[in-house]
């Protein structure tokens, strides 16, 4: 670690599909901290042809990395958070929506523009939008943390399918769908401003004041680099959260005190939205290496009267796993799944996905998901409970159908710089340790108390009555 940033992860061969991120080469054992190389000699135990190619590589990549000159290296890794169940509470605290899309730092040095992901990724190829519209930044230097989203047709949601549409390996089916269904970067951290100073060692009520003024003389309005909005008061947290829709993937509670905690959950927590759905048991799937249930296949019937396969749930009770393999395979009979069935074709399909039985559709279960993508669930569903008081039919696609949403309705406010609400000073800066211990605190299954509700003091204005401090939020934020 030099100067608080993590040393960047060695990679081995070439990781790096063309296009405007990392050129398709070797890593350089360097530090791009400082942009200075660290000491390069030949790999004497690959022999001297396999040296001579390896520093050819090295010194091309080189000369292109010498070329961004900011003060963070492209492998910085992205701040992360941990999950927790309830909105932590206190004058600590800052909330912003958690939206979703794909996790991106931007860095910006001249022309030349690398989005990165937060597993270290190259993004730019796939996203040429997105580079276009931050190199069209009057600002010549900075580095963004944010979120690459792609609003849908309508306008009211966000699509998570049209984003992975994008990573595709034709670079011209990207160029059609940049066209087609333009993206958005939201923007909720500035790591290095306008000037290409660091500000990874400042409190986040500091860096937040310092994006608010970078966004008002930056971002224009209606563009697709946009503000996200951000507050300290709970009851506007609780109004994103309960009002998301397909929008919104929860909120987002950060440390106003703590400095940018790069590859860490220490400084930031996340409070997820759930929902639930009552799903027929279509099929199942035997675990790989016994002959018990592994996961069951959950089917959901349209307006037509077909069942179709939505997703599975696989967090099942070892101890009840051997007598519900019995009752299941006494309810073995095709089809299973009238509808759409499981082990269509798609890139994730593997051997085991076409190896699975069918069920008469007569049991019913509750589970609880958090997104749906395509008419299914994207992730695995929890178990919540077994549902016989409830009929198979009464079980229908309807359940899947997402709210709308006006929280994009947040982004289309240009940043302001006058009128705006005052955040709460920062409370003094705390240790690694005790950052850790308060982001924990609401975790659950911890047997910690909550924590206490903050006291909301307010003049007849309905402003803080807390001091003046140098961080704001924009007024769009109170809408």
């Amino acid at each position: 670690m030099v100067g608080g940033v993590p040393s960047p992860p060695q990679r081995s061969g070439n990781q790096f599909p063309r296009g405007e991120g990392t050129p398709p080469t070797r890593s350089l054992p360097f530090d791009l901290t400082f942009g200075c190389p660290r000491a390069i000699g030949p790999d004497r135990s690959a022999g001297g042809a396999a040296d001579s190619r390896r520093m050819g590589e090295q010194r091309r990549r080189l000369a292109v990395d010498r070329v961004m000159s900011l003060p963070l290296p492209l492998e910085l890794a992205a701040m992360e958070a941990a999950s927790v169940a309830e909105i932590p509470t206190g004058d600590d605290w800052q909330y912003e929506p958690k939206w979703d899309g794909f996790r991106c730092l931007a860095f910006r040095d001249g022309d030349r523009v690398d989005l990165r992901s937060k597993a270290g990724r190259p993004l730019a190829r796939y996203f040429p939008d997105i580079v276009t519209a931050v190199r069209a930044l009057p600002a010549k230097r900075c580095v963004l943390d944010g979120e690459i989203v792609i609003p849908d047709a309508a306008g009211r949601s966000l699509s998570f399918d049209a984003l992975l549409q994008r990573i595709h390996p034709a670079a011209s089916r990207v160029r059609r769908l940049a066209a087609e269904t333009p993206a958005w970067l939201v923007v909720f951290d500035l790591l290095a401003g306008a000037r290409g100073a660091s500000l990874l060692d400042a409190p986040l009520s500091r860096r937040r004041a310092e994006l608010e003024a970078f966004a008002a003389r930056n971002f224009a309005s209606g563009g697709a680099v946009r503000l996200s909005p951000a507050t300290t008061e709970l009851a506007v947290a609780k109004q994103w959260f309960g009002a998301g829709g397909a929008t919104l993937d929860g909120i987002i509670a950060k440390q106003r005190s703590a400095p940018y905690a790069a590859g860490e959950r220490s400084a930031m927590v996340k409070i997820k939205a759930r929902r639930t759905a009552d799903c027929v048991v279509g099929g199942f799937r035997y675990a790989e290496k016994s002959r018990v249930v592994g996961s069951l296949l959950l089917g959901l019937y349209d307006d037509g009267g077909c069942l179709h396969h939505i997703g599975f749930c696989s967090g099942l009770k070892a101890a009840e796993r051997p007598a519900l393999i019995r009752k299941l395979e006494a309810l073995i009979a095709p089809p299973g799944f009238t509808g759409r069935a499981p082990g269509g074709p798609s890139r994730w399909s593997t051997k085991r996905s076409a190896e699975w039985q069918p069920l008469r559709p007569v049991l019913v279960v509750e589970v609880q998901f958090d997104h749906v993508s395509g008419g299914r669930f994207r992730h695995g569903t929890t178990l919540l409970r077994w549902r016989p008081d409830k009929a198979p039919r009464q079980c229908t696609l309807e359940q899947l159908q997402q709210k709308s949403s006006r929280a994009l309705a947040l982004l289309r406010t240009r940043p302001a710089t006058g009128g705006t609400a005052r955040l709460r000073p920062a409370a003094p800066a705390k240790p690694r340790q005790a950052r850790v211990a308060a982001a924990r605190e609401t975790r659950p299954g911890r047997g910690g108390s909550s924590p206490r509700r903050a006291r909301a003091g307010t003049s007849r204005r309905g402003r803080s009555r807390a001091p003046r401090s140098s961080g704001r939020i924009s007024a769009a934020t109170r809408a």
